[in-house]
């Protein structure tokens, strides 16, 4: 901590004291490290990365561990290992040489105030209370502690002995920093191919850049040699082929960009509808055979899928909106008016266009220039990928994040000095960094140094309001999250007042010392503004004084910084610092998958909800009941209908019920644990069953015993939890609130934070903050366009600096005005009819997400089938007349399991002698609902058509591609992700009849070197075993994979393996550890950690999972991904998968996080 004495003339400020280390003591050796591998799967089960034998500290989760090794280890060119071996290292070479930059650059008052600093900081890093973005672990201190230079250079740095910028010789003398970057544009050819080079230079480095191409003249405007121009979207489609062949950092993640385009361009209506119309040509290449994959061939030949796009919104444009007024557009190089539209037009443009993708996002261009400290220099036009480092072209910010929960003591008090400690501790360092780093272009180094802006944020604001007891949507909770941002923001203010004071104020301040100091003013205004009666005392006291100090000092001073804070979405970074919650966003869902050391999930509630539960006063037998309510008991005892006794009764011995409850913690749903995979061969014989009737399709191990599905939903829900709150016993009504998610919760789960609340957090923190905010506002899939038009409006009043929108399963959707529903009211009447639906839909037993989420009528989709069947028909009768032909009495066929978006859906088929398909027959998992009625009419409709003569590759392909809810994963081999619950049916008919692959996400041949593994896994299986043999592999799993997809198969040549079911073991539920499943679960998650193979595999090398129980190798580790891909899907089905390891991802800021390897797709 910076010494409290009063400056005086001569002194000099940086100085530092020990919080929480000794000079006795090396902070990175008090740690205790235990050595752990780490193994990243891919969603087949096989390895995109493997690393063994390393040290980690002892505290740090699995997802942690899997992250610092796969993104932040050094993997080549480290003197004698060859590859970093340690977290420690990993620490000591970014504290180590952003210390020794310090000493360098004078930032230091003594040797011993160097070596606190260093100490402090390594503390903090390796205790997870803060942590840089993500370039600084790539790339600091590479060159300093192992000599690896790389590379020839061409970044620029500033070069304090020759006081100019230089141009690098290597990669990492003076390693890329930034995370966020924004750069210019000119209407000239070769500066626009010139941002191109520098913009990939920003990806290949880890790094991400935003522009504003509003410079750039349309496509109806003549060019000076008297042609014409191709137009801003001709430009724009280069940049995105640009970034999509470049990952940021290499391997490591994807590009993140963002394109900017002020609201009076002349092309501004192409451009707020760029993504949306190819969203309607991706949709156009599905229908016509290419994958859906977010990172497959539809999506890869459209473009305006690599960035991030927002428009330039000034205050007389909402005016005009406000008044109903119109809006003009001018052409760039004459500066004439070329259009004019009516200003509510243009607004619904926006609104209708979020709507169906999600982007545009809004940036409030007047609000953001108001709050600008640098307005003599010039305006600000852009900002980086997510939305929150905004500040003058050719300019650069360094990142870092402090871990809120960290200073939340175990009275709920929270600790406001040792908050100012991190925040000034992590503000020197990133002060450090501007210089000793290096920029792509020679702007950007000269802006750098000349204004020096930082980017100092924090996370788990989400998770600490709801360990303090408080709802997100609160007055208390907004107050709180105001005081915080206050105290974080004015303490940084002031350390660089205090710099400014030693090494001078940023080069650029004198120019603008009036602007300046009137934004530090309005800061400090805001500050007395916060309501008292709503935050403790202590946290606004401390708000307002750093704010006085802030404000005193820098009127003296000056500032070291033109700005110093951002809230950043902390993708990865969150993840490394084990946040429950990231930057300023809500929990997703109070039940996660915590993964283990030797790999798998096992199911946790969010540690925060019983922390939540104590301090609101509940007695330990509460707090125990209310967590097995929600994640479940993970036992059988006690269970009602299916529990230890019955399962006896029905022939299952004391061992299996053992598998049985081995298997319980990482299932999603008991039949992960209750089937002839966790049970073996020999049990399913001893019950009875043939291989050919439990290695059927259709076979249901629990209701083939005679448990009725009301049965198995009612343990269902006991043994593996509702994964909502709602309902749960003890707990006070008054109460529901502080647990509520960014979505609803589990199959049961009606609530979640309304949309408001979102920008009412964002509006809190936003006026102590010098950039802006990347945060996401969910909002249902049932919002209309209008909904999310009147919330864009709402954020301009509460003045945020951008809004970014994203309507719950928008992508691959046509727009949906609020004449389809029942209520246009608003979001909250809308929220109503939605549970009113809900409610209705339990009543008739059908699931209630399958009502409430449905998007067309249920009256269209019947009509639109009849259509569809009328049509084949008539084309049939055309060639011939209709003469029906009958199925033989005893018939063949197939039944097919699987769960769609989490809906269990079986289709049955007949077939005629001949093989050919004769009858369909599709059930939902539930009986008695709508829904479900209206799947058997269309059935038995298409049983009709094909009898009659319809060819069944025209139904297959006017079927196939349809949109409806549910739709999302699928747990088919073969079939990942359908569009609808049709959809997946005409692909698993035009796969088995027909043998078309085309639309198969998962061909045959991808995986036949799979099912050849397998088959030499189960031959040593059988050796080991006495020669019982589990199944045959010639024969195709689980829904019909074919060696030979070439032709199409018959019944006999149909069977399936259903995937391998392995869960982690755990005991009985601690008191003390309500937030695991089990004390045991994590002693063992520890001893799995020292169970290595004493060998290091290098990175990224492509390999097949072996490992797993009953012999069933790759299965094995593919259920584990499995059941967090079924949990991702319900909460965010229409995600993109993770380009590194397959698995979905969730939503995080302006981007998507996964929570499987930790890759980023933004830019922390």
């Amino acid at each position: 901590m910076y010494t409290s004495a009063p400056i005086k003339p001569g002194d000099s400020y940086v100085k530092f004291e020990r919080r929480h280390t000794d000079p006795s003591s090396d902070p990175l050796d008090d740690v205790t490290y235990v050595q752990r591998s780490t193994v990243i799967n891919d969603q087949d089960g096989s390895e995109v990365f493997r690393l063994d034998d390393f040290d980690v500290p002892e505290d740090w989760s699995q997802l942690a561990t899997d992250i610092v090794a796969s993104k932040y280890f050094r993997k080549r060119g480290v003197p004698k290992t060859g590859h970093e071996t340690s977290v420690r290292q990993v620490i000591h070479r970014l504290a180590h040489t952003i210390r020794t930059a310090g000493e360098a650059g004078g930032y230091f008052d003594s040797a011993s105030d160097a070596e606190t600093f260093e100490a402090e900081l390594a503390y903090y890093l390796v205790h997870q209370m803060g942590a840089f973005n993500s370039p600084v672990w790539f790339n600091c201190g590479l060159y300093q502690e192992y000599n690896i230079r790389k590379g020839n250079g061409g970044h620029y740095y500033w070069d304090d002995l020759r006081e100019r910028v230089l141009q690098t010789k290597d990669a990492y003398s003076h390693p890329q920093c930034s995370a966020c970057y924004i750069q210019s544009v000119e209407d000239d050819l070769m500066a626009i191919f010139d941002l191109l080079k520098s913009e990939a230079r920003l990806f290949k480095y880890g790094s991400g850049t935003g522009t504003n191409f509003s410079k750039i003249r349309g496509n109806m405007e003549k060019l000076s040699g008297g042609g014409t121009s191709s137009g801003l979207m001709s430009f724009l489609e280069v940049f995105d082929k640009g970034a999509g062949a470049t990952k940021s950092g290499g391997i490591t993640r994807r590009a993140a960009k963002m394109v900017t385009l002020d609201m009076d361009h002349p092309e501004i209506v192409d451009f707020i509808n760029w993504k949306a119309n190819e969203e309607k040509k991706v949709a156009a290449l599905i229908e016509g055979g290419y994958s859906s994959d977010f990172n497959g061939e539809a999506y890869r030949t459209v473009s305006g899928q690599n960035s991030n796009n927002s428009v330039r919104i000034p205050d007389t444009f909402m005016d005009a909106y406000e008044n109903d007024g119109e809006w003009q557009t001018t052409l760039r190089a004459s500066n004439d008016v070329w259009k004019t539209y009516k200003a509510r037009d243009l607004m619904r443009e926006i609104a209708d266009a979020a709507w169906a993708c999600a982007d545009p996002g809004t940036q409030y261009d007047t609000t953001i220039n108001t709050w600008h400290t640098c307005k003599n220099t010039g305006r600000i036009n852009g900002s980086n990928p997510c939305s929150e480092y905004m500040f003058l072209d050719d300019s650069a910010c360094n990142l870092a994040s402090i871990n809120l929960m960290k200073f939340l003591n175990d009275d709920g008090q929270f600790d406001v000095d040792g908050f100012r400690h991190a925040c000034r501790v992590f503000f020197v360092a990133q002060e450090i960094l501007i210089d000793f780093a290096s920029y792509p272009t020679k702007k950007i180094a000269q802006n750098s140094h000349d204004y020096r802006p930082l980017g100092l944020g924090y996370a788990n604001l989400g998770t600490m309001l709801m360990v303090m007891g408080l709802p997100y949507d609160s007055s208390e909770g907004t107050a709180i999250c105001a005081a915080i941002t206050a105290v974080m923001c004015g303490e940084a203010y002031k350390a660089s007042a205090r710099m400014a004071k030693d090494k001078g104020p940023f080069p650029g301040f004198e120019k603008n010392r009036e602007p300046m100091l009137d934004v530090m003013g309005m800061h400090r205004d805001a500050a007395y503004a916060i309501d008292d009666t709503h935050v403790p005392a202590y946290l606004a006291e401390a708000a307002r004084t750093t704010w006085d100090d802030a404000v005193k000092q820098g009127k003296r001073h000056g500032y070291r910084n033109a700005q110093a804070t951002v809230l950043a979405p902390t993708g990865t970074i969150g993840l490394l610092m084990d946040c429950d919650t990231t930057g300023v966003e809500p929990d997703f869902a109070l039940v996660k998958f915590k993964k283990l050391a030797g790999g798998g999930y096992f199911k946790i509630v969010n540690a925060s909800v019983p922390k939540a539960l104590a301090r609101l006063g509940y007695s330990k037998k509460q707090r125990h009941d209310i967590v097995a309510y929600i994640v479940g008991t993970f036992k059988l005892e006690g269970t009602p209908n299916i529990n230890a006794d019955t399962l006896r009764e029905k022939g299952l011995s004391d061992e299996d019920l053992e598998k049985i409850e081995d298997a319980l913690p990482g299932a999603f749903d008991l039949s992960f644990a209750v089937n002839p995979w966790v049970l073996g061969v020999e049990t399913m014989e001893r019950l009875g069953f043939s291989a050919d009737k439990f290695k059927s399709p259709g076979f249901i191990l629990l209701q083939t015993l005679g448990f009725t599905p009301v049965e198995i939903d009612t343990a269902n829900d006991v043994i593996c939890g509702r994964q909502t709150i709602e309902g749960a016993p003890h707990l006070k009504e008054e109460h529901l609130p502080i647990f509520d998610c960014a979505n609803t919760c589990g199959k049961h789960g009606k609530r979640f934070i309304r949309p408001l609340a979102h920008l009412h957090m964002m509006s809190a923190a936003q006026k102590f903050i010098s950039g802006a905010i990347s945060k996401t506002v969910n909002v249902p899939h049932e919002t209309t366009s209008e909904q999310i038009e009147d919330l864009y409006v709402k954020g301009w009043k509460l003045g945020l600096k951008a809004v970014a929108m994203y309507r719950d399963g928008s992508k691959l959707s046509q727009p949906l005005s609020s004449s389809s529903r029942k209520s246009d009211a608003g979001t909250t009447e809308d929220t109503e009819h939605t549970e009113g639906a809900s409610t209705e839909a339990r009543e008739a037993g059908v699931e209630a997400e399958v009502v409430a989420r449905t998007e067309v009528d249920p009256a269209e989709v019947e009509a639109a089938i009849a259509k569809a069947v009328d049509e084949a028909l008539a084309e049939a009768q055309r060639e011939q007349a209709p003469i029906r032909r009958r199925l033989p009495g005893k018939r063949k066929g197939f039944t097919q399991e699987a769960r769609v978006a989490g809906h269990k859906v079986f289709l049955r088929t007949g077939e005629y002698e001949d093989g050919s398909l004769g009858e369909i027959f599709i059930d939902m998992h539930k009986e008695g609902a709508p829904f479900r009625s209206m799947l058997n009419c269309f059935a038995i409709a298409i049983s009709k058509g094909l009898q009659y003569g319809v060819p069944l590759d025209e139904l297959v392909e006017t079927f196939t591609f349809t949109r409806f809810e549910p739709a999302g994963m699928v747990d088919h081999p073969n079939i990942r992700f359908a569009t609808s619950v049709i959809d997946y049916v005409f692909r698993v008919l035009g796969y088995e009849y027909l043998g078309r692959t085309d639309f198969l996400q998962v061909k045959p041949e991808d995986i036949a070197s799979d099912i050849a593994t397998d088959e030499e896994a189960e031959r040593e299986s059988v050796a080991a075993d006495g020669g019982r043999s589990i199944t045959d592999k010639q024969e195709s799993r689980s829904g019909g994979v074919s060696l030979d997809s070439s032709t199409a198969k018959s019944s006999e040549e149909r069977s399936a393996e259903p995937i391998t079911q392995s869960g982690e073991k755990s005991t009985t539920v601690s008191d003390e550890g309500l937030s695991s499943i089990a004390a045991g679960a994590a002693k063992e998650e520890r001893e799995g950690a020292q169970k290595t193979t004493p060998s290091i595999t290098g990175p990224l090398v492509p390999a097949k999972a072996n490992g797993g129980t009953n012999g069933h190798g790759q299965e094995t580790v593919q259920h584990h991904v499995d059941v967090l891909d079924q949990q991702m899907s319900q909460l965010q089905g229409d995600a993109p998968f993770c380009d590194v390891c397959g698995h979905i991802t969730i939503r995080n800021g302006a981007c998507y996080k996964c929570l499987n390897c930790g890759n980023s797709m933004g830019c922390s």
